[in-house]
């Protein structure tokens, strides 16, 4: 009986909780979450509230028990420029108007905004994309502190009523258009919390690295310097048999480290000359996949990889690596490993199907058989998967070889930033609000 009362409570807890981009390990999944199926953000069918929050951010909504955490970066300039939809431009914005960097916790239950803080006020140190956001990096916590990355603006942390606790300023982030210095874009790796370690990654144009910081204090534990060029991937800490593993998604190298130490497990070759997605674990492989042409891969690591496990040429597997693609790796849209498939989901709208054993495909289909735009990525809960697309729908689907369309949700604004899911709820971060989407309840 107290097993049971203590895996209840377990299971209870974590579907309160979305702590970090895309939830627990990064997976994009939480079985316990069961959400609507049809809603309408313009008529407010089983909308429970929808807040304004003001500037522009892409970052993702993070949730721990009873509140909500987003952030922002709000500019003087009332023109400033954000561009959505399918395009190639490398010209970065000219909002170079003084900001207010901000955060925001907001009650789950009612959509009222609990405290906000200013973080930072100032002229931004670098450039940004105009399909991204001077707060591109979503916050973390771990229901004792939240920490949030405004990219060359400085790490911050506050308590979960709002109190500061520290700030750190690890120096001017140059990413951006590896042909060209010039085109600055912005940071959008997002911290992540393991432990009590608070863990950052800063690819960029000279003088990458990978460290631990202390969440309590912002204390350095230790730093991995890198070979690498810009890149916007968020690394993660997964865990599997009772081991960790760090794994980092970058442009020369995939690695996989010791989250305690820094010291490198493994690292694989081969990869995107843009680095997006954030790696996620299915059963003993771990999945990273990228799109940036013309080579666009897909990894099946094997969870137990050491040393160097680049493939030679016409190899396709080896012993770290499960199986891989040179085609089909998603751009923007994190994997998603979900039940007995892999999910990828392109710029443009097309979701693809692999079968995680084996890696063949099974299905190739325009989402809601009509495409589109997405940067947000796939979630999934109780068999179905949730694909949030850039014109302003999230659409519901059946998980499975055949995805079946079960609803195309409107919300009425642009969607950049991935949903969490959390009880009986989705949260969805538009530009202009956060809404909370749930069945109305008979209380």
């Amino acid at each position: 009986m107290m097993r049971f009362l203590l895996l209840f409570t377990a299971l209870t807890l974590h579907a309160q909780h979305w702590p970090a981009f895309r939830g627990p390990m990064a997976s994009g999944i939480n079985e316990q979450a069961d959400p609507p199926l049809k809603w309408n953000g313009e008529t407010g069918e089983n909308i429970a509230w929808k807040t304004p929050i003001p500037g522009i951010s892409v970052a993702s909504p993070v949730v721990w028990s009873g509140k909500v955490f987003v952030v922002t970066s709000i500019s003087a300039d009332p023109k400033a420029e954000f561009r959505h939809g399918l395009f190639g431009d490398v010209e970065p914005s000219k909002d170079t108007a003084e900001h207010e960097w901000r955060i925001y916790c907001l009650d789950r239950n009612t959509g009222k905004i609990l405290w906000q803080r200013l973080a930072h006020k100032g002229v931004p140190r670098v450039k940004r994309h105009p399909k991204s956001s001077f707060s591109s990096p979503s916050p973390v916590t771990d229901g004792k502190r939240v920490i949030a990355w405004f990219g060359s603006e400085g790490v911050f942390a506050w308590d979960m009523d709002g109190k500061p606790l520290w700030k750190r300023e690890p120096g001017i982030l140059d990413q951006g258009w590896f042909f060209d210095p010039d085109y600055q874009w912005g940071a959008a790796s997002s911290p992540m919390l393991w432990q009590d370690k608070l863990f950052l990654q800063a690819d960029q144009q000279a003088g990458s690295w990978l460290a631990a910081w202390d969440a309590a204090t912002g204390k350095e534990l230790w730093r991995v310097e890198r070979d690498e060029i810009p890149g916007w991937a968020t690394p993660v800490v997964l865990e599997r048999d009772g081991r960790s593993q760090l794994v980092t998604n970058s442009v020369k190298r995939i690695r996989g480290h010791d989250p305690l130490t820094g010291k490198l497990l493994w690292e694989l070759g081969g990869n995107s000359e843009i680095t997006v997605t954030t790696p996620v674990l299915g059963g003993n492989l771990i999945f990273v996949a990228n799109g940036y042409p013309p080579i666009q891969p897909i990894y099946a690591i094997k969870w137990d990889a050491r040393g160097d496990i680049t493939l030679k040429d016409g190899e396709e597997a080896n012993a770290g690596l499960a199986w891989s693609k040179k085609r089909g790796g998603p751009y923007m849209p994190s994997p998603l490993a979900y039940g007995d498939l892999l999910y990828l989901c392109s710029n443009n709208g097309i979701l693809s199907g692999y079968r995680i054993a084996d890696g063949e495909r099974v299905f190739q289909e325009r989402i809601a058989g009509k495409g589109g735009a997405y940067s947000a990525s796939p979630i999934a809960t109780r068999g179905r998967l949730y694909l949030t697309s850039e014109d302003g729908e999230v659409h519901v689907l059946k998980a499975g070889p055949k995805p079946e369309t079960l609803a195309s949700n409107p919300m009425g604004e642009v969607l950049m930033a991935t949903p969490a899911l959390v009880d009986d709820m989705i949260i969805v971060r538009g530009m202009k609000h956060v809404f909370a989407i749930r069945e109305p309840r008979a209380d």
